[in-house]
């Protein structure tokens, strides 16, 4: 049988020969395919994938997950997917969800995976962008939000989903299971052998293998390519800086939308042969964490506090002697990491090692991270005390800087070069550089060709193959990074003070009481803050010092839960430039929420909609009022809108200046 593969094994010559001419040393076929292969030929019954499913982990050899992912390639092609279609890809993390876009990439067609709570009209406005005919989706739910914008986007011709539960034998049109479209594919290579390696060997190191997406804070979110070569040569820095090592045993838990979970799931995966482990769901991952027992670890700073406030939720839960050791040997082991931190002895060895047999190992053995040898950090500021309690509690935390534009790998500290205030060095392969403006530019192998048909933006992004990065920062004497903030986020106040409202923000949230804060100040006499209280810590913290509460919003305006974040940014103030400290602010009744389009999916604020949907809240606290009556846009799981409305608290915080 002959392969009609002319269009598939020959990109287009002006393409091609724009991306061989940025990457001479790229090689056509070294593909994430290839890599797969590869491990497929050479270890082919190790374990490459595991799912937990009804509380049993299944096993899927390196061998079983090349065959899943050409069977479905082949069926793909069968229904009519080519090079250049966009497939949508839509759920919790899934092996079958790895597989499509693995298969999609066979036929160089371009995976393109959204956040899982993305409700309908987000799908429909990403579907129309980008011209999407196919998608992959996880359950019934994701199914019907599809559907849904399909109503509005007829051009969706094929939705196939994963779990069968509540579809399989009732599919609507223009949907079928992924396993439906696997046996049509294991048929087609049944009858022609030669197609799997055709599969296989289609893609080159120049084509996209998955469009990820930014954030989209001010508009709608870009579309960010990233070739076989990219992520590559992103993964091939980062191991010869000993950031990743062959055969790491990995939780695949984060959004299959962010770029750092296609990053560490599938190119370092298939590169460096990592076991790549999927917990049940998102809700007993941590749990799952302990049995997969991980040597690898990333999680954002929220992540690590968020675990960091469940231990002391737990301690301050318990009594008698576990209280008392953890209070004995907690505040010790932190000193001893600042004194290590700032040059000087730490001392204590024989108080380490009973400390390790009584509190430390016990503690990371319950949170799943007894085997982490490699664990990190990224996305925004992680606060002090939460970075020092890990590494008191005997993990390697490290701070690593990168954007979805440079696969989110590009500096990171090394084992032995750790500080609080930077993020380390550039990885081997990557080029960094601060402009006359202060920001920072980076250049690689790792760094994408340009937006997904956008040449404005890429014009504006990419100056003689350096990526304006759009963040400010600085580099020290001995070469590490800090990062102050975003360049465009740098504003003045009326009397010309100029800050970074991300800055502030960062360090109010290392509080483990404030969840997320918006600081205002562009053009006015004094900053303000609107601060969402953590609803556990909180809670946590209202229930010992019997404060009563039946709900968020009314938990949030007690009064005593004002005094505590009042000194929360009190010590925040401490430590700003003068004129830049905080002078008044409110809890707001209600936490910040995507689907209230207030901030992304990765929780970044969407200042534009803060700024409109709370602007008499920011002019009563410019104006000194005391309190606000306010109804606040809230989005209900279903997609249906409603209101909260209540009395806030506006309050002047003690010893602003």
């Amino acid at each position: 049988m002959q392969h009609d593969a002319t269009l598939a094994t020959n990109p287009p010559a002006s393409a091609l020969a724009a991306s061989e001419a940025l990457h001479p040393a790229w090689q056509r076929g070294d593909t994430i395919l290839a890599r797969l292969a590869r491990n497929a030929a050479e270890h082919p019954a190790e374990v490459a994938m595991r799912e937990r499913d009804r509380g049993i982990w299944q096993e899927y050899s390196w061998r079983d997950y090349l065959s899943a992912v050409t069977e479905f390639a082949a069926g793909l092609e069968a229904r009519g997917v080519g090079p250049e279609d966009v497939v949508l890809v839509i759920g919790d993390n899934r092996p079958n969800l790895y597989f499509g876009m693995l298969g999609a990439a066979c036929l160089r067609a371009i995976p393109s995976p959204a956040y899982a709570d993305a409700p309908a009209e987000e799908l429909a406005a990403q579907m129309a962008r980008e011209d999407i005919r196919f998608a992959i989706a996880e359950d019934q739910e994701q199914v019907d939000k599809l559907l849904e914008a399909r109503e509005s986007h007829a051009g969706l011709g094929l939705i196939i989903y994963d779990d069968p539960r509540g579809l399989a034998g009732r599919e609507p049109a223009g949907v079928a299971g992924f396993e439906t479209i696997r046996a049509e594919g294991a048929a087609r290579i049944k009858a022609d052998p030669a197609l799997a390696a055709d599969l296989v060997a289609r893609a080159t190191i120049h084509d996209v293998a998955v469009l990820m997406h930014s954030s989209g804070t001010t508009g709608a979110p870009k579309g960010i390519p990233l070739k076989h070569g990219h992520i590559l040569s992103g993964v091939r820095n980062a191991a010869a800086a000993g950031y990743f090592k062959q055969g790491e045993t990995h939780m695949a838990y984060l959004p299959m939308a962010w770029v750092g979970d296609f990053i560490f799931s599938i190119g370092a995966a298939t590169e460096l042969r990592f076991s790549v482990n999927i917990p049940e769901a998102q809700e007993t991952a941590m749990h799952d964490l302990r049995e997969i027992a991980p040597t690898l670890y990333f999680a954002s700073p929220r992540a690590w506090s968020a675990m960091l406030t469940r231990v002391q939720v737990g301690m301050g839960e318990t009594t008698g002697l576990k209280r008392r050791l953890y209070d004995y040997f907690m505040p010790r082991a932190m000193a001893a990491e600042r004194a290590k931190l700032d040059g000087k002895a730490s001392g204590g060895k024989l108080s380490r090692l009973l400390g390790e047999w009584l509190i430390y190992g016990p503690l990371r053995d319950q949170l799943g991270l007894s085997r982490v040898e490699r664990a990190y950090t990224a996305g925004e500021a992680i606060g002090e005390d939460v970075f020092l309690w890990f590494r008191a509690l005997g993990l390697n935390l490290r701070q690593f800087y990168g954007q979805t534009e440079n696969c989110a790998l590009a500096v990171a500290q090394s084992p032995e070069d750790i500080s609080l205030t930077t993020v380390g060095r550039p990885f081997p392969g990557v080029e960094m550089k601060i402009d006359e403006h202060g920001e920072i530019l980076l250049k690689g192998d790792n760094i994408f060709d340009g937006y997904f048909q956008n040449p404005k933006a890429t014009a504006e992004a990419l100056v003689d193959g350096w990526l304006q990065t759009g963040d400010a920062g600085q580099i020290e004497p001995d070469g590490q990074l800090v990062v102050l903030g975003r360049v465009s986020e740098v504003v003045e106040t009326a009397d010309g003070h100029r800050f970074i409202a991300t800055y502030i923000e960062n360090r109010l949230k290392f509080s483990p009481y404030i969840k997320d804060a918006a600081v205002i100040g562009k053009g006015r006499n004094m900053l303000t803050a609107i601060t969402c209280i953590d609803f556990q810590a909180v809670g946590q913290w209202a229930q010992e010092h019997g404060v009563a509460y039946t709900s968020y919003a009314e938990l949030s305006q007690q009064p005593r839960i004002y005094d505590l974040v009042n000194a929360e940014i009190a010590a925040v103030n401490a430590h700003l430039p003068s004129g830049l400290s905080i002078a008044r602010f409110v809890n707001l009744h209600k936490e910040f929420d995507p689907d209230d389009g207030e901030v992304t999916r990765t929780r970044k604020l969407k200042r534009n909609v803060i700024d409109e949907r709370y602007g008499p809240i920011i002019e009563a606290l410019n104006a000194g009022d005391s309190e606000i009556d306010f109804k606040a846009q809230i989005t209900y799981e279903n997609g249906q809108t409603g209101s909260l409305d209540r009395m806030l608290r506006l309050s002047d915080v003690k010893g602003a200046a």
